[in-house]
């Protein structure tokens, strides 16, 4: 799998984005196999891409739901989301 771009991610929807999730903790589950069997070296280094992918798929999920909060949050002035 290519590096995933932070950009791309925005325009999914949050199940794309679940599913997409799943499939790289696979990934890496199945690296990680490779790695303790002795997989070769293009495998073991692709696990830091997955593991940088995964991380800026969850970044997305959060930066989206804490986004919406503040869109729902927005009617009442006294609550303050950081």
């Amino acid at each position: 799998m290519a590096k995933i771009k932070a950009r791309d991610l925005r325009g999914k929807k949050k199940e794309e984005l679940l599913k997409q999730l799943d499939d790289l903790k696979v990934e890496l589950s199945q690296l990680r196999v490779a790695k303790v069997t002795g997989g070769a070296a293009s495998k073991l280094s692709k696990i830091r891409v997955v593991r940088k992918s995964i991380a800026r798929v969850l970044t997305v999920i959060n930066q989206t739901q804490k986004e919406n909060l503040r869109k729902f949050y927005k009617v009442s002035p006294n609550f303050v989301l950081c």
